[in-house]
């Protein structure tokens, strides 16, 4: 599952008149880096839930990108990233599901998060990066066997730590627990909830 649904904000006196998925990087939509990435992973299905503008992402991609196949789940009205994933829950067919923020990139090794995750019998994993201050994301403080034990909101702390890299594996069964009919943040409600489950993080570099 892609978050392609933000309103991109701090984009619009660049690509007002575009979802911030289609800004063009490198003379390409942002997008296919992400759906890029996934196909080198061996994915062959990707859900992506659109919200602003989402029939401009459809008619840009279509059912299908270089032999994957694309669902489109487009919400009616704003429902955070876990309000979306939860709509799209229908449309996703794997145990646990893959989820990448549609609004940023991390180079990691999704075979190696997969075989982590596996390994760990976690309920769901995240992908974090090492940065020299945290102020800016806020951080996620993690115990020696790399369970996670708490997240900072931004400019809580200061100096180097780890922040999420946005990349996710869930088991459906806390999917299947996000409430619907409302806006729901994944980052800010559903992940310090999940504490009380097996949340862990993988380590990954992010250039």
């Amino acid at each position: 599952a892609i978050l392609a649904g933000g309103l991109g904000t701090r984009l619009r006196s660049v690509v007002a008149d575009q979802p911030k998925v289609l800004a063009p990087v490198g003379g390409k939509p942002f997008l296919t880096r992400l759906l890029d990435q996934l196909q080198g992973a061996g994915v062959t299905s990707a859900v992506l839930c659109t919200g602003h503008l989402g029939d401009q992402v459809e008619a840009a991609f279509g059912g299908a990108y270089h032999g994957m196949r694309l669902t489109h789940s487009r919400e009616s009205e704003p429902l955070g990233t876990g309000g979306a994933l939860r709509a799209a829950l229908p449309a996703l067919g794997s145990d646990p599901v893959l989820v990448l923020n549609g609004d940023s990139y991390c180079q990691t090794d999704l075979d190696g998060f997969w075989l982590a995750h596996a390994a760990s019998g976690a309920d769901a994993s995240i992908v974090v990066t090492r940065m020299p201050d945290v102020s800016r994301f806020g951080s996620v403080a993690m115990d020696p066997d790399l369970r996670v034990r708490r997240f900072d909101e931004k400019a809580a702390v200061s100096g180097e730590g780890w922040i999420n890299a946005g990349i996710y594996l869930v088991g459906r069964r806390l999917l299947e627990g996000i409430p619907t009919g409302r806006a729901v943040s994944l980052e800010h409600e559903m992940f310090p909830r999940w504490l009380d489950a097996r949340l862990c993080a993988d380590f990954s570099e992010c250039p």
